[in-house]
């Protein structure tokens, strides 16, 4: 699996890695803005605040517009909770910020230009090394897993069965996230014949899944059974929801960590095909 779709728990909170290195990029910009700032009094905060929220909003704004048919209103659109983002569009927007609070105040250029590009260096230094060495060839985990009705499975023998790429969700009943995702799916399993999804419950019985499914009136294939969550540990996912993708050779292709949407499961299945 890719490190950087892991993901680390940390009490009620949980971020994947890639979320923590652009955190910790940004905070030591933040360090080296303030300490090369404080012998000339020049302040970088504020403008290193901005380029980060102006790159959110680019990479937001991209991914809503290649998306825009999977949105059914303006507050989905707005719900960042589907980490809904366009790497390339956060760069771009981003760097055309911080470009123009450089030609604008001559006299921050060069601590400000500091500061970015040591978080830029941070980031390159940590997240790049880790995405040179992400293993694709990764084969899918050949966990012990039972159906509803307890008969054994694993994910290695559903894809040698079924011959198509997976879309594998880790999820749980109690996860409010889970639940709010799972139309998504319902509507992706009926659509999307060419793709097998499956939902890997992490540490429940078949009675509490069977009364979830009638309460919430969702009709969803392929729900299997894993007491232990053996599966979040093989993958490196330490919380739920998790969504992996894999390709008709039982590849890793991608990973959603959190909550998916229409349109991030969209986006999803286009990287899959």
């Amino acid at each position: 699996m890719s490190p950087l779709s892991q993901s680390l728990v940390i009490g009620p909170f949980a971020l994947s890695v890639g979320q923590l290195l652009l955190a910790l990029s940004f905070g030591v910009a933040l360090i080296v803005g303030a300490l090369a700032g404080r012998r000339s009094g020049v302040p970088t905060a504020d403008t290193l605040f901005t380029v980060i929220l102006v790159a959110a909003a680019g990479a937001r704004l991209v991914f809503v517009v290649r998306y825009w048919g999977s949105y059914d209103g303006v507050w989905p659109m707005l719900d960042i909770r589907d980490g809904g983002f366009d790497p390339w569009g956060g760069l771009i927007a981003g760097a055309s910020y911080a470009l123009w609070a450089l030609w604008r105040s001559p006299a921050r250029r060069t601590i400000l230009g500091g500061a970015l590009l040591t978080g830029a260096l941070t980031y390159t230094l940590t997240a790049v090394p880790l995405i040179l060495i992400e293993d694709h060839s990764r084969s899918l985990p050949d966990t012990a897993l039972t159906t509803l009705d307890g008969e054994p499975v694993t994910l290695p023998g559903i894809a040698e069965e079924k011959a198509r790429p997976l879309v594998v969700n880790l999820w749980a009943t109690w996860c409010p996230p889970c639940r709010r995702e799972m139309p998504a799916f319902e509507l992706a399993q009926q659509e999307a014949q060419d793709v097998v999804f499956i939902f890997v419950n992490q540490g429940e019985d078949a009675r509490t899944i069977r009364r979830f499914l009638e309460q919430e009136s969702l009709a969803l294939d392929n729900i299997l059974l894993d007491p232990h969550n053996a599966l979040g540990r093989a993958t490196g996912a330490r919380a739920v929801p998790t969504t992996l993708y894999y390709d008709a050779e039982g590849r890793l292709v991608d990973t959603h960590f959190g909550e998916v949407s229409r349109a991030t499961l969209q986006r999803g299945l286009d990287r899959l095909r």
